[in-house]
């Protein structure tokens, strides 16, 4: 392989993503700053904000931080599984590595180059007056193809070209960079990255070398983990919030206890970050959770209880009932043969995988076939599995029983 340069996003890919700022930094600032700062998160993930005026806005809440306070937070986020490792093999092979934060701060991702020996390091620079930050930040990353212009920059001092490099990245503020590299890997990448990636990996980083070695993915067999098994069986247990509904109680009583225990969720999951634990809750994400999850917040059961609670709020109960079957026996039985599938993925989202959604079709069908006539059940089958392979911008776990039961509740037949 000709490859000489690899580059690195270093949020989500080497360090977990949306770590530094809302989880460590924050903890002390006002909790109206906080609330503030998710804010404009929300509104630069939805497209409303440019990045360089997300990030100014954000960082102009931390004015009064000194340096030392800045790294001591830095200093408190792990590296992901397997990037010291991965990096390490890629400088065996003479690889030069850079690595471009588009968020954090210059000063520490010099010092992250550093202990992982990579040759090229940039991020966000941190302007301070009398030894304290004074809200204001600068530098080429911030900018509208920032990370392109520092692309450049290192491909003319290496005397590179395109071809000779590639890029490993998790989310759309990459895409400046995709015309300038010959290889493109999205690492548990955005639902843009999904479509747009050469390849996607989903699990852990090391996976990638097969890739930039032998150039193609490792198509070994993939053993299913306990970690696998019980988040199957959590994702397929939903279904038996129906039993409840039909023998013992009304829907909205069901729905209410589900968007409670999503609460209890959450309020466990800031906890689990900060280092305490929450009884049971905490446990089973640490059992059901993948490596490179426990380092971040995992959001997927807020989205999971929401996709269970509200067609049970707003849907006709068949209908509803329906919709929780195709979530939890569909979509959960798709992803499980996703990743022991050695089908195709579809050129739309390389993170799926054919035989996963037939597989998830049949137990959709299956399922929503106990509440709903064949026609309409396979109607929603269908519809909730072409939800579940397309690279959405939310959560499939709210997508997929909303929109399918939107559909089939407008459905005449």
């Amino acid at each position: 392989m000709n490859y000489k340069l690899i580059i690195f996003d270093v949020e989500g890919v080497l360090l977990p993503k949306w770590r530094y700022i809302p989880f460590e930094v924050s903890r002390n600032i006002p909790i109206s700053k906080f609330l503030w700062i998710l804010i404009i998160g929300i509104l630069y993930e939805i497209g409303v904000l440019s990045l360089e005026t997300t990030l100014k806005r954000v960082y102009k809440n931390l004015k009064g931080y000194t340096l030392k306070a800045f790294y001591q937070d830095f200093k408190k986020i792990p590296l992901i599984p397997g990037a010291k490792e991965t990096i390490k093999r890629l400088k065996e092979k003479n690889y030069k590595i850079a690595l471009i934060s588009s968020s954090l701060p210059e000063i520490f991702i010099k010092k992250l180059a550093k202990e992982l020996n990579a040759d090229y390091a940039f991020g966000v620079k941190l302007k301070f007056s009398r030894g304290k930050f004074n809200g204001e930040i600068e530098g080429d990353v911030i900018k509208k193809n920032g990370k392109l212009l520092i692309l450049k920059k290192i491909q003319k001092t290496e005397n590179l070209t395109p071809k000779n490099c590639v890029l490993v990245a998790d989310d759309r503020n990459n895409l400046q960079m995709f015309p300038y590299v010959d290889i493109k890997i999205g690492f548990n990448p955005d639902f843009v990255l999904s479509t747009k990636a050469d390849y996607v990996i989903t699990g852990e980083l090391n996976n990638i070398l097969p890739i930039l070695f032998k150039g193609k993915s490792d198509k070994r067999s993939y053993k299913i983990s306990r970690n696998d098994l019980i988040r199957l069986i959590i994702h397929m247990s939903g279904f038996l919030t129906v039993v409840p509904c039909i023998y013992l109680t009304q829907p909205y009583v069901m729905a209410v206890l589900i968007l409670a225990m999503g609460v209890l969720y959450m309020i466990s999951e800031f906890a689990r970050i900060y280092g305490k634990n929450f009884p049971l809750f905490s446990s089973i994400t640490l059992k059901a959770a993948k490596t490179s999850e426990l380092y971040e917040f995992v959001s997927a059961p807020i989205f999971y209880s929401l996709g269970i609670a509200l067609p049970l709020l707003i849907f006709p109960t068949n209908i509803a009932y329906s919709t929780i079957a195709i979530l939890t026996l569909g979509d959960g039985l798709a992803a499980i043969t996703g990743k022991i599938s050695s089908m195709a993925t579809y050129p739309f989202n390389k993170a799926k995988h054919i035989e996963g959604t037939l597989v998830g079709l049949l137990f959709a069908f299956i399922g929503a076939s106990l509440f709903l006539n064949p026609t309409k059940a396979l109607l929603g089958a269908v519809i909730g599995m072409i939800i579940e392979c397309l690279p959405f911008p939310i959560n499939d776990n709210l997508t997929i029983p909303l929109i399918t039961g939107l559909i089939l509740t407008v459905t005449p037949f």
